[in-house]
């Protein structure tokens, strides 16, 4: 019903969500992390859509990439993940990522995403070797992803997670304190869609 939007991004809500107004209608949209990280305040943008129809609720799903909504919709056609788990498992991890552990049966990978146990995990990798095979995805970055972490620099990433934050309505010191509380295990973070997911984690008690 609803495949694109273009239009202005009026508001950006936690944890992965805006609000874009086209042609004088505001959309509610939910996003996976990857999508919701390149969306900033009154930015132009264009959105491919999926219109989820349940009995209690109809909602719009959003992605920056066509590919990855065409990833999105696949997911969501395997028995027992609904669209919030699809839209988990593409917030954990790019289509190009998780076609990628699908290719090498990597049970491991899918399991770090929350909510899928051994089970789950195996059954998804036999369901979507057929259903991905044919969707091509932009790989690109994985040949760069073992030297992400050398090249980034902590600091601007630090700074844009901190902004991020604060235009979704969290104040600069508990921004601050969140990002240091996802930062105090050690772990070095190679981009700012790692940071942001493990620092909205933090908040939401998680």
């Amino acid at each position: 019903m609803i495949g694109l939007i273009t239009g202005q991004v009026q508001y950006l809500m936690a944890p992965t969500a805006c609000v874009m107004t086209a042609s004088g209608v505001g959309y509610d949209i939910e996003l996976p992390l990857p999508s919701f990280c390149q969306l900033h305040v009154d930015q132009q943008a264009s959105i491919w859509t999926h219109f989820h129809v349940r009995e209690d609720a109809q909602l719009l799903f959003g992605f920056i990439d066509r590919k990855e909504r065409d990833v999105f919709r696949q997911l969501i056609k395997i028995n027992g993940v609904g669209a919030k788990m699809a839209l988990a498992m593409l917030s954990a991890m790019s289509a190009a990522e998780l076609k990628m552990h699908v290719e090498q049966d990597s049970e491991t990978a899918l399991m770090r995403i929350p909510g899928i146990g051994k089970k789950t995990a195996q059954r998804l990798l036999i369901e979507l070797k057929d259903k991905l095979k044919n969707i091509e995805v932009d790989d690109s970055s994985l040949e760069f992803s073992s030297q992400s972490v050398a090249v980034s620099h902590e600091g601007s990433i630090v700074a844009e997670v901190e902004g991020a934050l604060i235009s979704l309505g969290y104040k600069e010191k508990e921004a601050q304190q969140a990002i240091k509380a996802a930062k105090s295990n050690g772990h070095v973070f190679a981009d700012t869609q790692g940071l942001l997911k493990a620092t909205l984690q933090q908040l939401s008690g998680f």
